[in-house]
């Protein structure tokens, strides 16, 4: 190989070896928060609790066991399937359930909505199961509406096995989910006014159907009176997950979720307080709502066999489309170095006839790759098709126009 042939390999090399350092640098992460650095959880996320928006996330699409967390969605589930006046009698298996419990017993009847109060307010492992077994007939077939939801709400990696948490498998896998979806769970819930009644209140007492024994409950989520604005939250704990938590803030018109998976084990109870703390005043500093008002402009449209508007002898029509909005302004949470992104879809030619008002295609935008709002694209006038006698019109025009 002669020598010119060698350094030109020899460059070549080098430039490969620098685009493929410039790609890898340009998709590196975002440099950590300096004050999200010491979360004790090993998976977190903060979320806008609007827009199921991931703002910041610490291994959140790790799949890993939660436990009592899992109470949320048999909570929501129940809301949505079944009146609280329900009656619900206790088997057996609910019975059986190991601590944390009401100590219900098999035979005893309670209503529904006071089971509820029991398993988001003090977490209770049976109240669970009799209020899985009464909307879903079984404790399977509960779990497979919780799965069902899941999937639903859009959670990517969930899978349900029992209603309380308690860890388990079945031939699905393991029981457990991902801070991210955890985090998506809660934040469906809360739109749901049952569901904030029930995990807002501080104390409750109860009685079962028949009145011959009387419970007293309180409201084991501390986040409640420990920062303002909290409006919802679920702890949980087995060997397994370690100590886990989900909760919902809202303060000035900002609405942030907290999940927290694994956050430390015995004697460390107080962590999941800590990191919440810690997510919810970074999300408070760093987003703002913003307001989009500006739209696109989205020029002409080419139509095929079209007549001009002005019906002028031009080779071609066109006509002008424009994004079909509401009134309303929209508002995105995000932070002052973010940016949306417009993406545009209609299409470069249409055929003639167009109706004014007709929907050609739509606009989307997105942040952080999630589509916060899509409206339609629309024609903004209207464009005759060519026919007979306009052609005849137009040939007569060009070859006779001014003639005596």
């Amino acid at each position: 190989m002669d020598m010119k042939k060698t350094v030109f390999l020899f460059l070549l090399l080098c430039a490969v070896v620098l685009h493929g350092t410039a790609a890898y640098g340009a998709s590196e992460e975002p440099e950590e928060p300096e004050e999200l650095r010491q979360l004790y959880a090993q998976s977190a996320v903060l979320m806008d609790g609007d827009t199921s928006r991931v703002l910041y996330e610490k291994n959140g699409h790790e799949f890993m066991p939660m436990a009592s967390t899992t109470k949320v969605m048999t909570c929501i589930l129940a809301v949505e399937n079944a009146s609280g006046e329900e009656i619900v009698q206790v088997s057996a298996y609910a019975a059986s359930m190991p601590d944390v419990q009401l100590n219900i017993r098999e035979g005893e009847e309670y209503h529904l909505k006071d089971l509820l109060y029991s398993l988001m307010l003090q977490s209770h492992n049976d109240s669970a199961v009799a209020i899985a077994e009464h909307v879903g007939g079984s404790v399977e077939g509960f779990a497979a509406m919780m799965n069902e939801k899941a999937k639903e709400i859009g959670c990517e990696n969930t899978h349900f096995v029992t209603p309380n948490g308690l860890d388990a498998s079945d031939e699905g896998g393991a029981h457990g989910t991902t801070a991210a979806d955890l985090a998506r769970i809660m934040s469906y819930a809360i739109r749901n006014e049952d569901f904030l009644r029930i995990t807002q209140t501080r104390a409750y007492s109860f009685s079962d159907v028949e009145g011959s024994r009387s419970f007293s409950l309180h409201n084991a989520n501390a986040l409640l009176d420990m920062m303002a604005g909290a409006i919802s939250g679920k702890t949980g704990f087995t060997n397994a997950a370690g100590y886990c938590y989900v909760g919902a803030v809202r303060q000035d018109d900002k609405t942030f979720i907290v999940a927290l998976l694994a956050c430390g084990w015995p004697s460390h109870k107080n962590y999941k307080w800590i990191d919440t703390r810690k997510l919810i005043t970074y999300g408070m500093r760093h987003y703002a709502y913003q307001e989009v008002r500006k739209l696109p402009d989205l020029g002409a449209v080419a139509v095929e066999d079209g007549i001009p508007a002005d019906r002028g002898w031009a080779d071609s029509a066109y006509v002008n489309v424009r994004v079909k909005r509401p009134e309303e302004v929209l508002r995105v949470l995000m932070r002052e170095d973010e940016k949306i992104r417009v993406e545009k879809e209609y299409p470069a030619a249409m055929k003639a006839p167009v109706k004014k008002g007709t929907q050609v295609g739509k606009i989307r935008y997105i942040l952080d790759g999630l589509v916060l709002k899509e409206y339609p694209v629309v024609t903004a006038g209207t464009i005759e098709r060519a026919d007979y006698a306009w052609c005849c019109e137009r040939v007569f025009g060009k070859y006779f126009h001014g003639a005596v």
